[in-house]
């Protein structure tokens, strides 16, 4: 019988592991909690929502989620620019998760 090791074993090659990568960071799931909440939401709103983001994380943190394709950008060509973000199709494959989340945070809130 094979009994797994640490001393054999790799964190950066495991499942999760990747998935840490891709939502690590401060404001990260919360941006992909409120698109699978909210479906289609404008950079301001997303901004008044969240409150504390300033517009440079927000703006950085999106750019990030899009480079992972979890995030997808449309961008209007007028003035006043209007972009919108919501989830790609990866993107939706998380909510199970962010779901198990918040069902846990319910259930354990002291």
């Amino acid at each position: 019988m094979n009994e797994r090791r640490i001393a054999n074993e790799c964190f950066r090659s495991t499942g999760f592991s990747y998935t840490l990568s891709l939502i690590n960071g401060k404001y990260k799931m919360t941006i992909l909690y409120v698109l699978a909440e909210f479906g289609i939401v404008r950079f301001n709103e997303m901004k008044k929502y969240i409150e504390k983001i300033s517009y440079k994380t927000l703006s950085s943190t999106l750019k990030e989620l899009e480079a992972d394709q979890l995030v997808n950008r449309k961008e209007y060509p007028q003035i006043p620019p209007k972009v919108e973000y919501s989830l790609t199709e990866r993107g939706k494959s998380l909510i199970p998760i962010l779901d198990g989340m918040c069902e846990w945070g319910s259930k354990n809130r002291l």
